[in-house]
């Protein structure tokens, strides 16, 4: 077993989350003068972007995460600790655990990310899913392939186009990217795999409060991503938000939706660490920190990633995209670093992020691209996609399963992923699937 060097001189810097940010700060770290410790809920690392592809049988959980002991089993300075923060004590500098731990600190970096958001319709969870965790992937991946094995042998045409009918809530690139890969599952699925069903019946529905698809990219960009998923199939529905969701649809500007599956990527509110610290939030629960990321009052506590609210020169948050929150936890460590050498706090410039492009794909050959004036779409777009997604991918492994499994899809249009596991065992996951895929009561008839 490696003995980890330690001594009582050296600082002590605390990360709380191992996603895109905290890794990054923690890697950074690796070769300055302090003992790092990492703290997550969950062993695994996981690569978000590609979520959505769990989640339509494209890729399987291990293809996109990684274990964080194993990203870090090189760097003598780090260990891991697993558990679930619950406060900060910032007087005696200890982070606090649900489990009655205490972690000593010098430094401070919280990198908790984000949750889901139903702007106070927090009972839509159960119906409507959102994409942040392998666990919400897994789920919702039941749900579609448990949606077209009930559709298989239903009898009733009106239950039958309730099951074929998929609603994406949000059209930001998360909700695009789900809807142009169910519209794909279905098509494809349905013409080999089925017998019963008719494709016609099959329908994927996004749903967008706002103008336009994509609001984050050009409009141009915006309207060729809008007819890449018209000619997919895809039934979008503008500047209608969602007033009311359960387990048989949802109801948009007045009209009612019958679906029994249902995915909400429409909003993220911050992790409660501006609870844990007792300072300012603003209303996604986002702390506010200082030019350096830092948290007002305290320079040795750091809040970064879509745990951070930090305004860029334009007087606009920073968005909550993975390159963001990889250079945030690049410039934390690197501050942090600067300090513990001895370097006067001043000579670090503020904090800027270095914009390194925007992409989305929307289906097979189909992407929007964006890098300033640089603006690609269709195949090259998509090309350019595939590759920045398996690069940034951890792990030399996964980087080669996914690339062979995207060739494979490419060219046989096949998805091998398409286990439905959990859902027919008895327990309250099984009910909560049964449930949102069992046929409504009949309705009564009216009295004469």
């Amino acid at each position: 077993m490696r003995a980890q060097k330690k001594s009582a001189r050296r600082s002590r810097v605390v990360v709380v989350g191992a996603g895109f940010a905290g890794i990054a700060a923690a890697t950074t770290l690796a070769r300055v003068n302090v003992d790092v410790t990492v703290i997550d809920r969950r062993n695994y690392h996981l690569f978000q972007p590609l979520l959505y592809q769990v989640a339509t049988a494209a890729l399987s959980p291990a293809d996109i995460a990684w274990p964080i002991r194993g990203i870090l089993s090189k760097q003598d300075n780090a260990r891991v600790e697993l558990g679930r923060v619950v406060g900060v004590d910032r007087q005696s500098r200890h982070v606090l655990l649900a489990d009655g731990r205490r972690i000593p600190y010098d430094f401070l970096i919280l990198a908790t990310g984000a949750r889901h958001a139903y702007f106070g319709h927090d009972d839509w969870a159960v119906a409507a899913p959102g994409l942040k965790k392998i666990d919400d992937a897994t789920l919702i991946h039941q749900r579609v392939l448990l949606a077209l094995e009930r559709a298989e042998i239903e009898m009733d045409p009106r239950v039958q186009r309730s099951l074929l009918t998929f609603v994406v809530i949000g059209a930001g690139p998360t909700g695009v990217e789900m809807a142009g890969a169910i519209a794909e599952l279905t098509r494809t699925a349905l013409s080999c795999d089925f017998r019963q069903i008719n494709p016609s019946l099959a329908q994927v529905v996004l749903v967008e409060a706002g103008a336009r698809v994509l609001p984050s990219f050009s409009p141009s960009l915006s309207k060729r991503a809008f007819k890449a998923l018209e000619a997919l199939g895809v039934q979008v529905l503008l500047g209608l938000p969602v007033t009311q969701c359960d387990d048989t649809g949802v109801e948009v500007g007045g009209m009612r939706i019958s679906a029994r599956t249902i995915v909400w990527a429409a909003g993220v509110a911050a992790s409660p660490a501006a609870k844990w610290l007792g300072v300012s939030a603003d209303r996604n629960g986002r702390v506010m920190v200082s030019k350096d990321l830092s948290v007002d009052g305290d320079p040795n506590i750091f809040a970064i990633g879509d745990t951070a609210l930090a305004i860029a020169d334009s007087g606009k948050p920073y968005p909550g995209i993975a390159p963001v929150a990889k250079q945030m936890g690049v410039y934390v460590g690197q501050l942090i670093a600067r300090r513990i050498r001895g370097k006067h706090r001043g000579e670090v410039p503020e904090f800027r992020y270095r914009d390194v492009g925007n992409l989305a794909t929307i289906g097979r050959k189909a992407a929007v691209a964006e890098f300033g004036r640089l603006k690609l779409w269709g195949f090259p777009a998509w090309l350019l996609w595939a590759m920045a997604h398996v690069y940034f991918l951890i792990g030399a492994r996964n980087r080669i399963v996914v690339s062979l499994n995207w060739i494979w899809n490419y060219v046989t249009l096949e998805r091998g992923a398409r286990l439905i596991t959990g859902a027919t065992e008895e327990g309250p996951e099984a009910e909560a699937l049964d449930a949102i895929t069992a046929a409504p009561p009949p309705r009564q008839p009216r009295a004469a």
